[in-house]
Parts: structure tokens; sequence; C-alpha cells
């Protein structure tokens, strides 16, 4: 879409809506100049131990005996 495609668009809408386009706009600019976040990373081994997969989990399951 071309700036001026835009600018039609925005002409036709009443002048409350014109408000909160220019509200929308100013909005996305100041996200633009903002850092976005920095994740942070997990490190390694950091969940040994507190995970814990059962012995029977590539078992069949009973409830889907029906379909097996």
């Amino acid at each position: 879409m071309s700036t001026a495609d835009l600018l039609l668009k925005i002409n036709a809408l009443p002048s409350n809506l014109r408000k909160e386009v220019e509200d929308f706009i100013d909005a996305l600019l100041k996200r633009k100049d903002q850092d976005p976040p920095k994740q942070k990373s997990i490190p390694f081994g950091k969940f040994k131990g507190k995970i814990r997969i059962a012995d029977d989990f590539d078992g069949p399951m009973e409830d889907f005996k029906d379909y097996m």
C-alpha cells in the first residue's frame, strides 16, 4: 500500500477516528525506538534432577487400546 493510498483512507475517516490513528502511529513510533527486551538464556543443566520422566513413558496407553 502506498503512502498516498494510506492518506486517502485516513482522510476518509471521521475526526475522532483520525485522532485514534494518530495516537496509534505515535505508539508504534515509540515502540520502534525502544530496544527489544533481551531474553535471558537458561544455563545448561539448570533443571537437572527436577524433571522426571516415567519409566513407561513410551509404553502403550490403556485409554487407546481400542484404537491400536
